[in-house]
């Protein structure tokens, strides 16, 4: 898989998948218009939505109703050196309507668990950075 990241203008970043665009954008605050997510706040909802889709294909093989049911996702954060926040923790809290069928409550939880992204998250991929001079034809 390939993904083609591109610099539209300002401080927007693009990736192009399959004919789709993510677009990123930074906060006013830090010089960008704020028109879409930073890079950093598509990378934790990826969290939240992978678990999310699991639920969902979970739900869908039973004939679960999904209205009801939502991921409430806190980052909880911690001070480190000079006043700096590091991640700490993330939370996923499913939230269930009543007659969410008693026997998969338990189910579900380990259903969100098997989320990729965190998979890919506890074990890291390596990573390779490098350059390419563009052949000009």
């Amino acid at each position: 898989m390939n993904i083609k990241i591109t610099f539209p203008g300002g401080k927007k970043v693009y990736a192009e998948i399959d004919g789709m665009i993510i677009k990123t954008d930074q906060p006013i605050q830090y010089g960008g218009e704020g028109t879409a997510p930073s890079p950093f706040i598509h990378f934790l909802a990826s969290i939240g939505t992978c678990a999310g889709i699991y639920i969902l294909s979970f739900c869908q093989e039973r004939n679960i109703p999904t209205d009801g049911i939502s991921i409430n996702q806190e980052m909880v954060y911690i001070p480190i050196d000079e006043g700096k926040m590091k991640l700490d923790k993330i939370v996923l809290n499913i939230t269930i309507p009543p007659d969410f069928p008693e026997k998969y409550q338990k189910a579900i939880i380990k259903v969100a668990d098997q989320c990729a992204v965190k998979k890919a998250i506890i074990n890291p991929p390596k990573f390779e950075v490098r350059t390419s001079i563009k052949n000009e034809r």
